[in-house]
């Protein structure tokens, strides 16, 4: 559980946030980022809070300090279930634009996306590309769940490997269970329903249908493919010791490219060492 340690923005008196920029040579900014949807019937909605705890270890491994985590992400495709809350596309550019903007007029030139939801990414690129644009600056972003190597997945899961990677199942469902392990409903576990239709034809995922065998796009909603949010994967496979292995390696992984960050010059489109 995320701490009172003064590496989380939110903890910190100006003052304090004031005095850490001042001592630290190359500060590192976190800018964490979830969703509030659906997960399945195992975990709760609020997978924002795994993103927050991520960001909590990195930002102390790392001497850096992570921003407050952006609880809403665009997830077009799950508003059809309640209590999912979901920004439109533009509402999401617009907040993720400003809450840099609150760091980069004020000098910081070391920022860092830490994204817990993949459906994010494709925006998130809109905006740091325009941050490119105006500010010649590079800003990167780590699309945490999707940083996970094959070799990890194998670990883990044996020969199902990656194919564990799946909306209500893992990494998910295993990370949850490691952090918050009062809040999961292991007898709630099950396979994946047989896929729907739409248009006549079988969803594939959440971005479209299949018709020959090629996926062809189409605006599916969550409840196309499947009731309940297990899209694919095995949630009963799912487990807080695979949970604290996929933190440790986020965290390490996450560390060692804030490393390199820092050492870089963020305004050269190389990010050549600094001095070289």
């Amino acid at each position: 559980m995320t701490s009172d340690q003064k590496h989380l923005l939110e903890n910190m008196t100006f003052e304090e946030f004031a005095a850490w920029s001042r001592a630290e040579e190359k500060p590192v900014v976190l800018i964490p980022l979830g969703s509030q949807e659906i997960q399945g019937p195992m975990v709760p909605m609020g997978d924002f809070m795994l993103t927050r705890e991520v960001a909590a270890e990195v930002a102390q491994a790392a001497g850096a300090v992570a921003a407050p985590t952006l609880p809403f992400g665009y997830a077009e495709y799950f508003r059809t279930v309640p209590g999912g809350i979901a920004l439109s596309a533009d509402a999401f550019r617009a907040t993720l634009t400003d809450i840099l903007a609150n760091f980069l007029d004020h000098g910081f030139t070391r920022i860092v996306i830490l994204n817990g939801h993949s459906g994010n990414y494709p925006l998130v690129d809109q905006v740091i590309r325009d941050v490119r644009k105006r500010y010649g600056l590079l800003v990167p972003c780590i699309n945490l769940w999707r940083s996970l190597p094959d070799a990890l997945w194998t670990e883990l899961h044996g020969d199902f490997g990656k194919k564990a990677f799946a909306h209500g199942g893992d990494p998910v469902t295993s990370v949850y269970m490691h952090y918050f392990p009062q809040l999961p409903h292991a007898d709630r576990a099950k396979l994946p329903e047989t896929p729907g239709t739409l248009a006549g034809l079988p969803v594939a995922g959440l971005s479209g249908v299949k018709f020959q065998d090629i996926e062809i796009g189409m605006p599916v909603n969550v409840d196309d493919r499947c009731p309940d949010g297990i899209v694919a994967g095995d949630p009963a496979g799912s487990s807080a010791d695979k949970g604290k292995r996929i933190v440790e390696h986020l965290v390490a992984f996450c560390t060692d490219f804030i490393a390199h960050f820092r050492d870089s010059d963020p305004k050269s489109p190389a990010m050549q060492k600094t001095g070289k």
